[in-house]
């Protein structure tokens, strides 16, 4: 009984190369898979480029762009027009609004291609430091911001907002939608509600846009 026991004795030596061989053979019938799926996947195809004009700030400009750029990524990387400011670049803060053909949009969720002949207003299209508009005059009177990361998308917005209710476009808080709208704190929070200021600003930037538009109520 001795001898039979002696006969099945290992060495260490010999259980790890065991182990190790039971272990590839498991191994690999994975590593075969893997082989053939990264095998089948599509070579990645190079990026699609199209040439996009567009005014932006009164000047012309064709671009050579991917056709995934963003309005915002084309302003600020391919313009160098960095005033329009990238936040969330999802469409949740308004620091990238600009006014495209006299409406305002989130730059960061609008393609380029689709402003072909479009006329678009940035922060530095609507007044220089010489000529300032009058929001961005009034926004500097009231202090309507703190760190300035949002003023940009804030000030192009205030003029829109000015302009719909110029125009008679009511907002979710008019209460009468066949009578003109008017400048109310009511109608401007509403309005502007999406542009957000962490700093916290937001009742001076009311004040500033009634200042400019001749309320005080």
């Amino acid at each position: 009984m001795q001898e039979h026991d002696e006969g099945l004795k290992l060495t260490r030596r010999e259980v790890l190369i065991g182990g190790a061989t039971s272990m590839a053979a498991a191994v690999a019938p994975s590593i075969t898979a893997l082989a053939a799926e990264v095998a089948a996947t599509p070579t990645p195809r190079a990026p699609v480029t199209t040439k996009v004009s567009m005014q932006v700030n009164g000047e012309a400009h064709q671009l050579e762009l991917d056709t995934r750029t963003t309005l915002l990524d084309a302003l600020r990387e391919h313009l160098h027009l960095t005033g329009t400011k990238k936040g969330c670049d999802h469409g949740q803060c308004g620091a990238c609004t600009v006014i495209a053909d006299g409406r305002r949009i989130n730059a960061c969720l609008s393609l380029a291609v689709m402003h072909e002949g479009d006329h678009i207003t940035t922060i530095e299209g609507l007044g220089t430091p010489a000529r300032m508009h009058p929001l961005q005059k009034a926004f500097i009177k009231h202090d309507g911001y703190q760190c300035g990361y949002c003023t940009p998308g804030q000030i192009c917005s205030a003029v829109a907002v000015l302009e719909e209710i110029r125009d008679g476009i009511p907002s979710h808080v008019t209460a009468d939608l066949a009578a003109r709208p008017r400048v109310t704190n009511e109608e401007l929070r509403e309005r502007m509600s999406g542009n957000i200021c962490r700093c916290g600003a937001y009742s001076n930037i009311i004040d500033a846009i009634n200042d400019v538009a001749g309320g005080r109520t």
